[in-house]
């Protein structure tokens, strides 16, 4: 009985390893990403996956309106939004 519980810990071990290096932390950054998206709103400052900077100026379920500069908006996904921008950092720029 001892020999087949010793045979097993190591890829026990191996997988709880794994649990807490890769999968949770992956997790974790999903659901801030998700949470994030679900907060997006007129005004935002945001960054997209393309690098482009704007400002928010119309949210839909699946699409933002993004001003990247006076009088020109683009359309994007919602989920190609990475980053939330503090306020202000457009000014700064």
């Amino acid at each position: 009985m001892m020999g087949n519980l010793t045979t097993f810990l190591p890829l026990v071990l191996m997988f709880v390893v794994m649990y807490f290096l890769m999968i949770r932390p992956q997790q974790k950054r999903a659901k801030e990403q998700r949470s994030m998206m679900d907060a997006l709103a007129k005004g935002d400052e945001v960054v997209t996956a393309g690098g482009i900077l704007g400002k928010v100026s119309k949210v839909n379920d699946t699409y933002v309106t993004v001003e990247i500069a006076a009088n020109t908006e683009i359309v994007v996904q919602k989920n190609s939004i990475t980053t939330l921008l503090p306020k202000g950092t457009l000014k700064s720029l």
